[in-house]
């Protein structure tokens, strides 16, 4: 969290919207637009993200207004919870700082057919065998292991690779966003560092808030859904956050800085160096836009192997296959990326640079993006939450497109700096307080638990509350955590 206050201007756009006005800052182009309530925005204002939303608003070719979800709080360049779109054929740029450092952060849902009861006796065992399982922390290696050319394919067809290997199935690229690999890739001109950072952390979860969760179906708010997406209260599930790892970081640091000195060439200006960019069309933007979906490809093949172990720890402790205790795939779904869209601006078709960074894709029923099976209700929207608390399960909604291009919220948001939260949790168990709530939770360490604990982050039944309000996307289910791991 950044230090300070907001002291610019906050209009009142309606219950779930305000907007920063294009007169505040010379040099915007736009206007602001913050997705909260009065609630959220009470301890928005002590902090100095909405001043990012006004300066992303200053980058050419961006489209109707630089937006911010209710999980906003700082970022690099971009406020985390950040959405920009940019028209490449209006001088449109792309910048890494709308992506993020870890290029294609995410989450995915499984299924299980297993109810809370039948789980609850083996919860300790199944969460200590995850943990030993499932490789967490900073850099840490896991058990697959890729050459160089393994991996530039990897990174060029994404989780399809990995189906030639047996470690996928046609349902979990059926089930993840664009498939689970973005066409266009270009690995060979990623550096020879992030590949060296990427050869043996595929299927590894990380550290910070990346986790591993265990849940159950607490409460079903739209029945209707909640049949199409197999979910009913009291069955448990599988949620797994984490991104590209080492390489993505890398990859990011390589092109912030191939870009530093793109904007003066460009004669752009900008009122922070942290949103370094570049036109679309451009070499440096061309270049940037390739390594990032290769970054991509390779956080959905990340969660896959992810899930792969999952699965595997699940069939150990149960005795039975996975496929037996039903662990499909719901949905996987990218909050740090950037993809060409077609959205409606204007009464016009536009093909624009949609940048979300912490931030989620919400496309509406009748999307031809949407899977087969969702096509009728809207793409499947996963909002987890912290690991005291909550997590949902939203679909997307027709405003989405209206107003936010096709975009929703991506969490719970931070509240707490992980510096603050350490100070904050001094000498308390963190691990003791959360089994005191029915949760069975494993880190790598003390301070990785107290870095993430609840305090730390908004209360996602508020942030869901907004966007379900403001008509981005409407909640099916919640579900509650009952086990996780961590790095």
């Amino acid at each position: 969290m950044s230090k300070g206050a907001y002291h610019g201007p906050l209009e009142v756009v309606d219950l779930c919207c305000y907007r920063i006005p294009k007169s505040y800052k010379p040099g915007m182009r736009v206007d602001g637009l913050i997705f909260a309530n009065e609630t959220l925005m009470a301890t928005l204002a002590k902090d100095q993200a909405p001043e990012q939303v006004a300066n992303v608003a200053h980058l050419p070719g961006i489209q109707v207004a630089s937006m911010a979800m209710p999980d906003i709080h700082w970022g690099y360049g971009f406020p985390i919870g950040g959405v920009a779109a940019t028209d490449p054929d209006e001088g449109g740029v792309i910048s890494p700082g709308g992506v993020g450092y870890d290029i294609n952060c995410g989450v995915r849902m499984i299924r299980t057919n297993l109810t809370y009861r039948e789980v609850k006796p083996h919860l300790r065992e199944l969460v200590e065998e995850l943990f030993q399982t499932v490789p967490t922390g900073v850099g840490q290696s896991g058990r697959f292991r890729f050459n160089d050319k393994e991996l530039r394919q990897l990174m060029r067809r994404g989780v399809p690779f990995l189906l030639d290997r047996g470690w996928a199935t046609p349902a979990d690229i059926d089930h993840t966003e664009a498939g689970g690999c973005l066409e266009g890739a270009t690995p060979d001109r990623i550096s020879d560092m992030a590949v060296r950072r990427g050869l043996d952390q595929c299927g590894t979860l990380g550290s910070g808030n990346h986790f591993l969760e265990v849940q159950v179906v607490d409460h079903v708010f739209d029945a209707e859904c909640a049949q199409v997406m197999n979910l009913e209260k009291d069955q448990v599930c599988v949620m797994i956050h984490s991104g590209s790892r080492g390489l993505g970081y890398q990859v990011c640091d390589d092109s912030l800085r191939d870009l530093r000195r793109a904007p003066e060439k460009y004669k752009i200006e900008l009122p922070d160096h942290q949103l370094a960019c570049a036109p679309v069309h451009s070499p440096e933007g061309e270049h940037y836009i390739g390594t990032m979906r290769a970054a991509a490809n390779y956080a959905w093949c990340n969660r896959q192997l992810l899930t792969l172990q999952a699965r595997e720890v699940f069939a150990h402790v149960f005795g039975r296959s996975w496929a037996e205790l039903g662990m499909s795939l719901l949905y996987d779904v990218a909050h740090n990326i950037a993809k060409l869209e077609e959205h409606t601006i204007g009464k016009k078709q536009k093909k624009v640079w949609v940048h979300r960074k912490g931030a989620t894709r919400a496309f509406p029923a009748g999307h031809p993006e949407v899977p087969d099976i969702y096509r009728g209700i809207g793409q499947p929207v996963i909002i987890p939450g912290d690991m005291g608390r909550a997590s949902w399960i939203l679909v997307g909604q027709p405003g989405a497109m209206e107003r936010t291009f096709g975009t929703t919220c991506h969490g719970a948001g931070r509240v707490m700096s992980r510096t603050e939260a350490i100070r904050r949790a001094g000498t308390r168990r963190i691990d003791k307080e959360l089994e005191g709530r029915g949760v069975i939770a494993r880190a790598q360490s003390r301070k990785g638990l107290a870095e993430e604990q609840p305090d730390a982050y908004k209360n996602v039944d508020d942030v869901v509350e907004v966007v379900d309000g403001a008509g981005l996307s409407k909640r099916v289910a919640r579900m509650r955590p009952i086990g996780v791991i961590k790095g």
